[in-house]
């Protein structure tokens, strides 16, 4: 067999180019479905608890979660990490040939009956689910020469709005975040202790001011089915905007008619949600 193809050079020479037409055609035209897959489907977790150390999560958000997840479809195992800095992050490993987006949908069907035994700040600071790939594909460095006037905060909601939502748009993205934590911008309360001792005020008192005058409401119309002529909606304006409006909430007021607002005990800014970490590339915040 192999004597013809010695004897006739031309012929072999025909089938070697067929050979490797053949597989150029195959190769661009194969779909991606026949590749196997390199790493199990995952899906992570993520709650925050605003103010608590890992102790406290670990005691008090990580073990309903996990008993909710443990033993969803096709899962093989799961892992859990909490920090000091109040979150919660729970990776959960599924079997080869999973579809990642149904893992994900049964894992937010577990989540969901666990909220009623979740404190009520986790609830209200969201528990997010999403499939995760255990790999990065690529990192990508934003940095500033004028840290004064574009600072790391700046940088991160700049990055944020504008350039996270159209990376996630790119086909095959499955997810895109940033590095440092959560810096969005925020309204932050620094609490002065030895003035809210003075006052013997305690840090929920405070909170549940700011929250009774800082709020969003339906306030309706007036004028509705009536015989007059004209409706009137009411307008409400809303949560406050700027540190100005949050100094001047009042927390408590006293017989003779003085009142206690937030500035008096406390300092308001217009800052970054979470201070926990910075990071820097060659000497310049990113």
């Amino acid at each position: 067999m192999l004597q013809k193809f010695i004897d006739r050079p031309v012929l072999s020479t025909v089938i070697a180019v067929l050979i490797v037409i053949l597989g150029a055609i195959g190769l661009k035209t194969l779909p991606l479905q026949q590749f196997p897959d390199i790493a199990p489907p995952s899906v992570q977790v993520v709650a925050v608890y605003p103010g608590a150390n890992a102790e406290t999560v670990l005691r008090s958000v990580a073990p309903s979660l996990e008993e909710a997840i443990n033993g969803v479809e096709n899962m093989s195992y799961m892992s859990s990490t909490a920090s000091n800095d109040g979150s919660l992050v729970i990776t959960v490993n599924f079997k080869l040939g999973t579809d990642p987006d149904q893992a994900a949908v049964n894992v937010q069907n577990r989540v969901s009956q666990a909220t009623s035994q979740l404190p009520q700040e986790v609830v209200q600071a969201g528990i997010q689910t999403t499939k995760k790939q255990n790999s990065l594909l690529m990192v990508v460095d934003l940095y500033t020469e004028n840290e004064k006037q574009y600072d790391q905060t700046f940088l991160n909601n700049y990055a944020q709005i504008n350039i996270i939502p159209d990376i996630k748009r790119i086909p095959g993205v499955g997810q895109a975040f940033i590095f440092g934590g959560s810096r969005d911008y925020s309204m932050r309360v620094w609490l002065n202790p030895a003035k809210m001792a003075t006052y013997k005020l305690s840090a929920q008192e405070v909170l549940a001011a700011i929250q009774d005058k800082n709020l969003e409401a339906a306030p309706g119309r007036f004028g509705e089915s009536s015989k007059e002529a004209f409706e009137y909606v009411i307008k409400y304006k809303g949560k406050l905007n700027n540190p100005g409006a949050y100094e001047n909430i009042v927390i408590h007021s006293n017989s003779d008619g003085s009142v206690l607002r937030l500035k008096d005990v406390a300092r308001v800014e217009f800052g970054s949600y979470s201070y926990g970490s910075a990071t820097r590339i060659d000497g310049k915040s990113d």
